[in-house]
């Protein structure tokens, strides 16, 4: 304890650095955001105690602009005009590509997953401008969907840009489906928050 009363700046110091490089390892934009803006206000901290002002000014306008990001990053967050949902073939050339490209990181969340456009009626990617963020794919049965996929990209995987697909309006009542239920014991499940009830080990939603 002595130690560290004694170097309480340095390891201030170092630890804002640590922090500062481990926030742009962050795949997930809204978490580099948030961490390095942390990190920025850990060091203005140490170098005003060292009295080093160009970087306390610097680390000022760091945070200032991640803050702006956060601000409209939060904002579009659950901004239906920020996304848009595109309907795609089960077996759409650029959907097979999304799949392979993220293959390995699906896989985490949903063991299982095996994409069959035989077995897939609906097929949906969420666009943020011009890049993929969110794919879902359905399979339908009467007027039941069962969810296969719903899978976010590493970036937004702070946000749920599935959600779009559930709260458009008549994108899937058009089709005659009244019901969604999701796949059970899916990883990172976020459908509380949308209005899905909880049915066992899946969540299902009533259109």
């Amino acid at each position: 304890m002595n130690w560290l009363a004694d170097h309480w700046l340095d390891v201030l110091g170092w630890g804002g650095s640590a922090l500062l490089v481990y926030s742009l390892l962050q795949a997930s934009v809204l978490r580099l955001r948030v961490l390095n803006a942390v990190a920025c206000v850990i060091l203005i901290v140490f170098n005003a105690m060292l009295a080093v002002w160009p970087m306390v000014g610097m680390n000022i306008v760091l945070v200032a602009i991640n803050a702006w990001f956060i601000v409209q990053l939060l904002r579009e967050r659950h901004d239906e005009t920020a996304f848009e949902v595109l309907e795609v073939g089960p077996a759409d050339e650029y959907l097979r590509h999304t799949l392979r490209v993220h293959g390995a990181d699906i896989l985490r969340f949903n063991p299982d997953f095996v994409h069959d456009p035989a077995d897939t009626h609906d097929a949906f990617l969420v666009q943020k401008g011009d890049e993929t963020v969110g794919v879902v794919l359905l399979r339908k049965h009467g007027d039941t969907a069962d969810v296969l996929l719903d899978y976010v990209t590493p970036r937004y995987r702070d946000f749920s840009p599935g959600e779009f697909v559930w709260r458009r309006s008549g994108l899937l009542t058009d089709r005659g489906i009244r019901r969604v239920v999701t796949p059970p014991g899916m990883v990172g499940a976020y459908y509380d928050r949308l209005g899905f009830r909880r049915e066992g080990e899946s969540y299902a939603l009533e259109l």
